[in-house]
């Protein structure tokens, strides 16, 4: 998931909340929580879906398969954090952290125990601002190459970022303001109904 992108189009706390709880719960669980919790876990697969299926996240993806396969959507997704980070102005961002950060906090009750673990690792380590840096982006795509099952832990991913880290861009910004007016017809739509 790219958290950054997740929570930046996010319209309310419950929103990040909802947002980051559909990793950790099944469709069945949704209707447990507030409604707007549900939102959030909603916006999150209308974010993924639209994703999914747009031309230039296919061709971004094209630069990491050769290495990681089926796995590249998650190094597209950590490759476009950190282009939003950058899009941002330093204050922007630490604001927008700490906002995400006090969401967890204040919503951490719905979080099952691994979600919490997660989370309250995020906030420590500042993931979302790191994301700005090369350093923190490198350490987020360690972080996939750990969790994935059927990788190499020591392929260079983030080698190919770097090379291509020009083209991976230019596909962020095309994609981004499209995903971004999405988002917010979805919202209206949701304010509407």
């Amino acid at each position: 998931m790219n958290y950054l992108v997740h929570s930046y189009l996010s319209f309310s706390e419950e929103q990040i909340a909802g947002q980051f709880l559909q990793d950790f719960i099944r469709n069945s669980e949704r209707s447990f929580f507030s409604e707007g919790i549900q939102q959030g876990i909603v916006l999150h697969r209308a974010i993924d879906t639209f994703t999914d299926q747009h031309p230039e996240i296919h061709l971004a993806k094209k630069l990491f398969s050769p290495l990681v396969r089926l796995y590249a959507g998650a190094f597209v997704d950590v490759a476009f954090d950190y282009f939003l980070a950058n899009t941002l102005d330093e204050s922007s961002l630490k604001t927008h952290s700490q906002r995400v950060y006090q969401a967890f906090r204040n919503y951490e009750s719905v979080f099952p125990e691994m979600g919490k673990k997660v989370l309250r690792k995020m906030a420590e380590d500042d993931w979302l601002f790191n994301y700005r840096y090369l350093w923190g982006i490198n350490f987020s795509m360690k972080n996939v190459l750990n969790k994935a099952r059927y990788l190499d832990k020591d392929l260079p991913v983030f080698e190919v970022f770097l090379a291509h880290q020009s083209e991976l861009k230019s596909h962020f910004d095309v994609f981004f303001p499209e995903l971004e007016q999405h988002i917010l017809q979805w919202h209206q739509a949701l304010k509407l109904s």
